[in-house]
Parts: structure tokens; sequence; C-alpha cells
């Protein structure tokens, strides 16, 4: 098996699953208690909450433990929702982000905001004055993806930062994708708020955290004892906190050489199907794009059936949660890419384990699947 999917989710490393197993069963204290167990477990959470911080740069007391990206994004879009809804009730997204960033926005304009969801050009990258010309007086959060999960375009984050604090409109980045892979440095980027996610960077589902700038205020998602500096209620779990923070601190001190391994894997095996395939159509930004990412739309087939002829590499259609859809995803579809040409679109995410001999097998089957569906059409 070739794994080449890691935008969907990753491996938990094997450095991770050891920093994890003390707290199975020995190191059971709840953070919040006064005794020996509890304390241990309270400088255990924080010296993960440090190794999280150190990755992004930031100060440790900027970062909250979620369960996931997914929380992470809820938390601000509703939170700021409801802290500043005496302020406005307007707030700007994309048409390319994760459904965890859409659907809230969504249940938001069922409670009577309104959301303007901006288009992208036909790399996914958003432009910066269109988000300035959609800021009005009632905005209240601008909340645009790092580098989006299909395409791998990394969107010019800095400028759009940039532009949301000269309105003095508070701004959030989902980097569930981008955290571990790039430089995600808060010190550097003017974001308010940035979520990651444990699963795509080999830590574990159910674990994630949330950047919150010094002086930022929003409304709790998690109402209860007032744990995470009242940011988050509810018991920590400090098991997973370990391994995020274990994660933190393996992707902090792989970067950038990891970074440019998998974007030579990436390349190569660009090259090896396009040099195959006449007529392959690349998905997304050529250049400003997550090292790891490589999407493709392969002429005259269909990009499910030509995975499906080739079960030994593990790969996507598309984002994971449109695995096996007939429908053109929401991203490409923003794009303005074709139903005809998105048909066709196979999205191969390398990782760690990935190898060149994985990338040129992985190359010469895809290609041989293709020219066998090919011929059976003719």
């Amino acid at each position: 098996m070739i794994y080449l999917d890691h935008n969907a989710t990753t491996p938990i490393a094997p450095e991770v699953a050891q920093a994890m197993a003390p707290y199975w069963k020995d190191r059971f204290g709840n953070p919040s208690s006064a005794h020996a167990p509890g304390r241990i477990a309270k400088q255990a959470l924080e010296e993960a909450r440090a190794q999280v911080a150190a990755l992004i740069r930031a100060d440790p007391q900027e970062v909250v433990f979620t369960s996931g990206g997914t929380e992470s994004n809820n938390t601000v879009i509703k939170g700021v929702a409801h802290g500043l809804a005496h302020k406005g009730r307007h707030i700007i997204t994309t048409a390319i982000e994760h459904p965890a960033v859409i659907n809230p926005c969504m249940f938001l304009m069922s409670q009577g905001y309104e959301i303007t969801f901006l288009p992208v050009d036909a790399s996914a990258m958003v432009d910066p004055d269109a988000v300035r010309d959609a800021i009005t007086p009632s905005t209240i959060l601008v909340s645009v993806m790092h580098a989006n999960n299909e395409t791998g375009t990394i969107e010019p984050i800095e400028k759009i930062g940039a532009v949301a604090r000269e309105a003095g409109v508070l701004f959030h980045t989902d980097a569930a994708q981008s955290v571990g892979k790039i430089s995600a440095d808060v010190s550097a980027m003017p974001v308010d708020f940035l979520s990651v996610a444990g699963h795509k960077m080999y830590a574990p589902k159910g674990v994630g955290a949330l950047f919150v700038r010094k002086g930022v205020r929003f409304e709790p998602f998690m109402h209860g004892a007032g744990q995470e500096a009242g940011r988050r209620a509810g018991t920590e779990n400090v098991m997973f906190a370990v391994a995020l923070g274990r994660a933190c601190e393996l992707a902090r001190r792989g970067l950038p050489v990891e970074s440019a391994r998998l974007a030579r894997l990436r390349d190569r095996l660009h090259a090896l199907l396009s040099k195959a395939i006449p007529g392959l159509v690349l998905n997304g930004h050529p250049s400003q794009r997550l090292p790891n990412t490589l999407n493709v739309s392969v002429p005259g087939v269909d990009g499910a059936e030509l995975l499906e002829a080739v079960p030994e590499v593990c790969a996507s259609t598309g984002a994971a949660c449109h695995e096996r859809s007939v429908t053109l995803s929401h991203v490409l579809a923003a794009m303005g890419v074709s139903k005809e040409v998105g048909r066709g679109a196979i999205r191969l995410t390398l990782g760690r384990q990935n190898t060149e001999a994985d990338i040129e097998t992985a190359g010469r089957r895809l290609i041989a699947a293709y020219n066998r569906l090919v011929s059976s059409d003719a």
C-alpha cells in the first residue's frame, strides 16, 4: 500500500504514540486538582501548550486546546458572532473554505447574519482587494483559510490580514492543512485566530488547538467550569494534548527540510504523470501551494474509476468528505473548473513515510491504470 492521502488524515507518529502512553494508565490526574496526580497532569498540559505555541511562534497562553479543527473553527465563527452581535452581523469568508467554516456560516445565516462568500480565481486564490471591497461598517469577522485542503493553494494571508486590521475587523484563518507543512508564524501573520487540527500532523483524531491573540475577546463555544482560562470549558484531555504537543515539536524540528523533500517528491510525481498522460491539468496554484499536495485532472477518465483501478494507491478524488461523489467539489466549482475536467480530478498528498520508490511505483501504476481505462473506452 502506498498512502497518498495525508490531507485527509495522517498516521500517528511513533514518537507521538510513545509520548501519550503514560497517560493511558498511570498519569490519569485531573489538571485542575491540587494533589500530586493533578499537578503532574497540569505540568504535562502546560508543556504541551508550550510546544504548540513554539511551532506557531505564539505565547503559550494564546493557545487553547480543542477537540479538533472543526471545534476551533466553530468556536471562532460562532463566538465572534455572538460576542460582537451588538457591533454588527456581517461575516466575510470564501467559497472554497472547508465545511467546518462554511456550515457554521450557513447556520448563522439562518439566524439572520449576513455572510459574504468571496470568489476565487482559477488557481483558488483569494484577492485581498475583494476582501477590502466586501468590508462594511457591520463586518465583525473575516475568515480565510491559510491553505486549501483540495488544491493546496496558499492564500495571501499577510495581505488579507493587513486589510482586516486596517478596517478594525477580527481575522481568522483555518490553518488545519498548513500547520506542520509550511511556516505558520503568528508573530508575523496579522491574524487574531488560527485553527490547528491534530490529525493532519501525525497526532490523533479528536485533538486540536486554537490560537487567540492576547486581548481578543469572544463568547466561548463551550460553557462549564472555566478551563482553558475560561475560553473552553471541560476537563482537558491531557493525553491528547500531550500528543499534539509532541507532534508540533516534531514538525518544528523537521521544517523546512521535510517540506523541501516533499516538494521534490510531489514535483517528481507530477512530472511522471504529465509525461505519460496527454492533457493532464494541474488544479491549484503552480507555485503558491503546499509542498505535499498535487491535485490533477486526468482527461478522458473518471477520477474515482482511476483510483479504484489502483487499489494499492490510497488517494482521493477531492476532499475526503467528497469521496466517491460524482458531483464537482465546491472548491473546483468555485475555481471555474468545468465538470468534464473536474470529474477526472485526483488529489495526491504526500507525507513523511513516502519515499522516492513510492512515488515511482505510484506513478507507474496510475499511468498503467489510465492506459487500461482509455483503451477500454476506445
